[in-house]
């Protein structure tokens, strides 16, 4: 293992791109309606990319097997975790959710960053799944400082999620961030408190919880080999941020304030 730890300029460098993902976020919440397409989605997001002079980093990104996304943005609707394909059949409808996952590589270094998004009027309990998901994010950021270990921030998610009856998806995890889109470490969603790498100012990671309403059995679509859904068909949420670790308290790069300012707005 081999973990980089970033100077404050590269940091900044970071922030940057982590802020365009959040704004590219908020172009997309303007469009996440019933009757959107998610390739419609996929189109936006990659332009909007485009013309803030960076790249889409999904687009081309290869699988374990070598198949590379054909898309700038992971659209996953309903029982789909991670790496849903934008596609010009999947029509958004009301009471469905979506999670859009982005990156950006600007600079030379990458964002990346997730949000799960109501399409019009979605169930109490779909709601509850979402609020859960994303208080278990900002529990395992507040756990994020030096001194503290990896095991501490898989531990504040699970132990929100589980307590709430949510499963938590074992078999994919957040990651260090930098340079490169995946680093080490890998940073799990469940765990023990004291256990793992002890976190050092100037790490970068992707925090991420991935947790399904109900069984957290999944598995790996054959229809395009990238698309991960829950085994027994009930929704899954995601919310992600990358944040710098410091001392006392960790940095949030990338920002969700665009997306809540508009849900607000809608609400």
């Amino acid at each position: 293992m081999k973990i980089f730890l970033k100077t404050e300029d590269e940091i900044e460098l970071m922030r940057q791109a982590n802020q365009l993902v959040g704004k590219t976020l908020g172009e997309l919440a303007r469009h996440i309606k019933p009757g959107v397409t998610t390739l419609q989605l996929d189109k936006i997001a990659e332009e909007f990319i485009r013309d803030h002079g960076a790249e889409p980093t999904f687009l081309n990104f290869p699988n374990p097997n070598g198949a590379p996304f054909p898309a700038s943005i992971c659209t996953s609707v309903n029982d789909v975790v991670v790496h849903g394909v934008p596609s010009p059949e999947t029509v958004l409808k009301d009471g469905d959710i979506i999670t859009i996952d982005c990156g950006t590589l600007l600079n030379g270094f990458n964002g990346d960053s997730a949000y799960t998004f109501c399409v019009g009027e979605v169930s109490e309990d779909v709601k509850r799944l979402l609020k859960t998901t994303k208080e278990s994010l900002y529990l395992a950021i507040e756990n994020a400082v030096a001194g503290h270990h990896l095991g501490d921030i898989s531990y504040a998610v699970q132990t929100h999620c589980e307590a709430q009856g949510y499963g938590i998806v074992r078999e994919l995890t957040g990651h260090g961030i930098g340079r490169e889109m995946h680093e080490d470490p890998q940073v799990p969603n469940y765990g023990r408190r004291g256990n793992g790498v002890m976190l050092k100012a100037g790490m970068c990671i992707a925090i991420e919880p991935m947790v399904t309403m109900g069984s957290r059995e999944i598995f790996l679509d054959a229809s395009d080999m990238w698309t991960i859904r829950t085994r027994d068909g009930k929704p899954a949420a995601h919310f992600e941020h990358t944040i710098a670790i410091r001392r006392g308290k960790a940095e949030i790069l990338s920002s969700f304030e665009e997306v809540e300012n508009i849900e607000q707005s809608e609400s």
